[in-house]
C-alpha cells in the first residue's frame, strides 16, 4: 500500500494542460486536509483558514511555472506566503501551519502526489494527537490586561477578585502609559469553570474606574492590546 501512495506522481518536465489541473486539485484537497487539522478544536479566522487551503495551490503553481526549479520557487513563494506575519504578529502554531502548506505545495509541484499526501497525513495526525493532548488540560491560562490610574495601589487591589474568579492568577507585567499617568497589569490567570467572564470585567472595572481591560484566552488568535 505505501509503495502504491508513493508511486504516484506527475512528470513535471512535460506538462501538459490535464497535469497541470491535476496539480492544482491534488493540493487544493491536500490544504483541505491541513486546514481540517489546524481547525480541530481551535479557534481561527475564516480568512486564515482559506489561507490554508488555497497556498499548497498557490506554491505548487510556483514550482511548475519555474520549471522545476524548486530554489527559485521556494525563494518566490516563501517571500509573499510570509507576508501576512508582516502586518498581524502570528503564533507560532499559525507559521508552522504555513510552512506545512507551503512543503505541500512544493511536493506537489514536483509532481509527488504520493509523497505529498503521506507527507501531510503524518504532520496533520500530529497536529491533531498534539491538539487532544493540550486541549486536555482543565483549565486554559488566559493572558489579563488590567490598566488603572497611577494613584491606584494595584498590590492587593484585585485580590479579592481574583480568588472569587479564578483558581491561580500571577503578575507578569507593569507598565506605564500614557506619559505615565496609567499603568498596566499584566496577568496570567486560570479561570474557575462556573466562572462568568462578563461578571470579573464587572467587579475590575468597578476597582480600575472603568479603564480598558483585555483578556486574551489561551488558543485564540491574539489581538492587540489597547
Amino acid at each position: 500500500m505505501l509503495n502504491y501512495i508513493t508511486s504516484m506522481t506527475i512528470s513535471t518536465s512535460s506538462l501538459t494542460l490535464a497535469g497541470f489541473v491535476l496539480c492544482i486539485l491534488v493540493s487544493l484537497l491536500l490544504g483541505g486536509i491541513i486546514c481540517g487539522a489546524y481547525v480541530f478544536k481551535n479557534k481561527t479566522s475564516k480568512t486564515f483558514a482559506a489561507t490554508l487551503v488555497l497556498l499548497p495551490a498557490l506554491v505548487c503553481t510556483v514550482i511548475l511555472m519555474v520549471n522545476g526549479s524548486v530554489g527559485a520557487g521556494v525563494a518566490v513563494a516563501g517571500t509573499f506566503s510570509l507576508v501576512r506575519f508582516r502586518s498581524a504578529p502570528g503564533s507560532a502554531k499559525e507559521i508552522c501551519a504555513v510552512f506545512l502548506a507551503m512543503a505541500t505545495g512544493i511536493i506537489c509541484g514536483m509532481g509527488y502526489f504520493g509523497y505529498a499526501a503521506l507527507f501531510t497525513l503524518i504532520l496533520c495526525i500530529a497536529m491533531v494527537i498534539l491538539t487532544l493532548i493540550s486541549s486536555g488540560e482543565k483549565d486554559s491560562e488566559s493572558e489579563i490586561n488590567i490598566t488603572i490610574p497611577e494613584d491606584l495601589d494595584y498590590e492587593g487591589v484585585f485580590d479579592e477578585i481574583w480568588d472569587s474568579f479564578t483558581v491561580s492568577h500571577k503578575l507578569t507585567r507593569v507598565k506605564t502609559t500614557d506619559m505615565g499617568s496609567l499603568f498596566r497589569l499584566t496577568y496570567v490567570a486560570r479561570f474557575r469553570k462556573d466562572a462568568g467572564q462578563k461578571a470579573f470585567i464587572d467587579a475590575i472595572r468597578i476597582k480600575n474606574g472603568n479603564l480598558p481591560i483585555s483578556i486574551h484566552i489561551a488558543g485564540t488568535e491574539e489581538q492587540p492590546q489597547l
